[in-house]
């Protein structure tokens, strides 16, 4: 199925930068963590109509994680033990984040528009967008709970 094949991993990365007595290389996030509202909504929005993949719950502390490449998601429920410490759930005057981009190993902006469509899923803005793997075609979604993702093509030099 096209959907499953569309989300490959997360990529964005930092960037490689220099200490002056050492140097780190990064390989890419390890995970996000979004505070939720919705757990089993968010859950349906990135594994069903996003593909990835249900890696492990852990219902005691409240953290559900989704791989998405090698690369996870972690879901807290701000009711939860782990979300609570983090004070109020986060709504438009106070986001988790600004984004966070999923880069996909091909991109079809008319095939991933009329699937997203379909779904149900908010669009935003698409454009050419640079990127921790440089200049290439990228798609603005909102996931349920408002949290904006890129979906990021190759480059167009790729």
């Amino acid at each position: 199925m096209w959907r499953s094949k569309f989300l490959v991993n997360l990529l964005e990365q930092f960037g490689n930068w220099r200490h002056e007595q050492s140097s780190v290389q990064d390989q890419g996030p390890g995970s996000h963590l979004l505070r939720v509202r919705d757990r089993d909504r968010m859950v349906r929005f990135y594994c069903d109509i996003l593909g990835c993949t249900m890696e492990r719950e852990q219902a005691e502390i409240g953290l559900t994680q989704v791989r998405a490449g090698r690369s996870l998601i972690d879901l807290v429920p701000v009711d939860g033990k782990l979300g609570r410490m983090g004070g109020a759930a986060p709504g438009k005057e106070g986001r988790n984040l600004d984004h966070f981009c999923i880069t996909l190993d091909r991109y079809d902006e008319a095939k991933i528009r009329a699937y997203l469509t379909a779904q149900g899923v908010e669009i935003g803005e698409a454009g050419s967008r640079y990127g921790a793997e440089g200049e290439g075609p990228s798609l603005y979604v909102s996931d349920p709970e408002g949290n904006v993702v890129e979906l990021k093509g190759p480059p167009w030099s790729a």
